[in-house]
């Protein structure tokens, strides 16, 4: 029975068989953090950030390879389509939204090939459902939960671990994320407050609290209603807040943008944070090249190699994304010229260089880009 071929069995139909079970004793940063994903996320730039990291690689589509020739196999269904419920997209990105914000990411087997025992379908579970004990001496996981419930350690069922590199951002950037939720809800405050904060002080007589109260309201409504009122004789309006403007909102906003980009790992000028930065088609592709490096290595290597692992890809083979493809592709005419250096020199055939460009035989276009 061939690699391809073989028969998945479902999570209801096989019972998990106990494999590799060191392979998940890893020991995991603690998820529960005092800053939530969703306060994180109404940070525009946080957001921003998020969705170039995520969406970017969501768009890479995965490839099998043979390590020691690095020739392209034949993809297993699971890796065109890692969850019957959702595409590949959708997957991957929540899976380096979890590495992103808490440093690990969770994948449940929902099927096992019945001959090795190796994952054929998975789920992504967020890391808010999965909790988990460790052995009090070692510090080691030793039994997983999702939803309060125990999951196994191996097999049908249990939970594949993406360990990211470092703790996530909610832990390691949190005074940063508290500083730019607290600038928002400042700005927030004085965008529905356009007159700064003050006290009424009165010359006149004494005012009864009904009156003070009274007087209050009446100035507040007048406030929220028109730009302008109007006080007697005896009172006086004193501020004892900074207006907007003085508070330099924009500059604090600048600022915190530029401190959310550094933090996330994202070139500032990708948020509108660094205004100083031109940019040309000569240095689109070198930038490209720079952002796949710095920004989105560490998640895709963390994917890529725990998918290439013995427990789910074959001894010998390799999962790997392919990047060249999807986003750093060069343009038509300096492709062009590699591939007729390489017919020159006899490193490929025509039939070669035709699949190099997705095209048949007949020079049909076989696999149009929909990007």
């Amino acid at each position: 029975m061939g690699l391809f071929s073989r028969k998945p069995v479902t999570i209801e139909a096989q019972a998990a068989p106990q494999l590799m079970t060191d392979a998940f004793n890893y020991f995991l940063p603690v998820t529960l953090t005092a800053l939530s994903r969703d306060e994180a996320m109404s940070v525009p730039s946080v957001a921003r950030c998020r969705n170039l990291i995520a969406g970017t690689i969501a768009t890479f589509p995965l490839e099998l390879y043979k390590k020691s020739t690095g020739e392209k196999l034949g993809k297993p269904l699971w890796l065109e389509q890692p969850s019957i419920s959702q595409p590949l997209s959708t997957t991957l990105a929540w899976t380096v939204d979890s590495l992103l914000f808490y440093g690990v990411a969770y994948w449940r087997v929902t099927e096992v090939y019945f001959d090795d025992g190796r994952p054929a379908r998975f789920e992504w579970v967020a890391p808010g459902r999965v909790s988990f004990t460790t052995d009090s001496y070692t510090n080691f996981i030793t039994q997983y939960t999702v939803d309060g419930s125990p999951v196994p350690m191996s097999g049908l069922g249990s939970l594949i671990t993406f360990q990211g590199l470092d703790e996530g951002v909610l832990q390691r950037g949190a005074r940063t994320l508290r500083s730019a939720i607290d600038l928002e809800t400042a700005m927030r405050v004085a965008s529905a407050t356009p007159m700064p904060s003050g006290v009424l002080k009165n010359t006149g007589a004494d005012l009864s609290q009904e009156e003070v109260q009274a007087i209050l309201a009446a100035w507040k409504s007048a406030r929220e209603r028109r730009s302008t009122a109007y006080l007697t004789s005896t009172l006086d309006y004193q501020p004892t807040a900074f207006s907007p403007r003085d508070m330099m909102f924009v500059d604090a906003l600048q600022s915190t943008c530029t401190q959310v980009a550094r933090m996330m790992n994202v070139p500032a000028y990708y948020i509108s944070a660094d205004q100083n930065t031109s940019m040309t088609y000569a240095n689109v592709q070198d930038e490209r090249r720079q952002f796949v490096s710095l920004s989105l290595a560490p998640y895709v290597h963390a994917i890529q190699d725990r998918l290439s692992m013995d427990d789910i890809t074959a001894r010998g083979n390799i999962v790997k994304f392919n990047v060249e493809d999807a986003f750093l592709a060069v343009d038509a005419l300096e492709r062009l010229t590699v591939i007729e250096k390489m017919l020159t020199l006899g490193l490929i055939s025509v039939e070669d260089a035709m699949e190099m460009e997705n095209l048949t035989p007949n020079g049909n276009n076989d696999a149009p880009d929909l990007q």
